[in-house]
């Protein structure tokens, strides 16, 4: 049985601790979590299982009332694949998106992560984590040579994060490196996304750059937040 929940994709760590009218935002997933004492699960493969990273995580969730945390190592035991399997939450951290995509393929995380989503539990995509949900990413391998990674595909569109000051060259070149019709959206510097069941994307704080590319023609807008939601962007 699938009974999905809405996606939240962050920039970076900022939305963890974000109040919007005197209340934090990330509370916003509490309505989505049936468990009484909820878990969270923290998965810090992308960034080499640092504990700073974890460490920040444990204080969001407290923060929101969820006082069972756990850290899934990249070694992947069998106590770290109970927690994963029972999570309400589930935190992809930042950092490398190719280095925590080669553990989640090779010790069965990626498959545990998609049938907990189709189950109900809230993902979390923070920085890397949150491209790692969208369709694929571009990488460059050993010869320079530019290719495209293909990665959980639970959205139906490119991610991209704080690559403002760039114009977003990246996300706009994996847009031409597909084929046929493709979206991208790309998440600036203290900004997120709540994704939908109903495929509404939702942008939280500061505004969207979305792209989309057909036979290879490629077209820019933004995704305003509400009247009264958006904050002025630090320069």
């Amino acid at each position: 049985m699938s009974s999905f929940n809405p996606i939240y994709l962050l920039a970076d760590s900022q939305l963890l601790f974000w109040k919007h009218n005197d209340t934090l935002f990330l509370r916003s997933l509490l309505k989505f979590v049936d468990a009484a004492e909820p878990s969270a699960a923290y998965i810090g493969a992308a960034n080499g299982d640092q504990e700073v990273f974890y460490e920040i995580f444990v204080a969001a969730m407290e923060g929101i009332g969820i006082q069972h945390c756990h850290m899934i190592r990249a070694d992947f035991s069998d106590a770290d694949r109970q927690k994963l399997e029972a999570a309400d939450v589930i935190l992809l951290a930042g950092g490398d998106v190719k280095t925590g995509w080669d553990v989640f393929v090779e010790t069965g995380i990626k498959e545990i992560v998609q049938r907990r989503y189709s189950e109900g539990a809230v993902l979390i995509g923070v920085s890397a984590g949150a491209v790692q949900l969208g369709t694929c990413a571009m990488q460059t391998d050993a010869r320079g040579k530019d290719y495209v990674l293909d990665t959980f595909q639970i959205l139906p569109f490119i991610v991209d994060v704080h690559a403002e000051q760039t114009d977003w060259r990246n996300l706009k070149k994996t847009l031409t490196l597909r084929e046929g019709f493709e979206q991208g959206i790309g998440i600036p510097t203290g900004a997120g996304v709540v994704y939908h069941p109903d495929h509404t994307v939702e942008p939280v704080r500061y505004d969207l750059a979305e792209f989309t590319c057909k036979e290879g023609q490629l077209t820019h807008g933004l995704i305003c937040p509400k009247t009264g939601q958006a904050e002025a962007p630090l320069h």
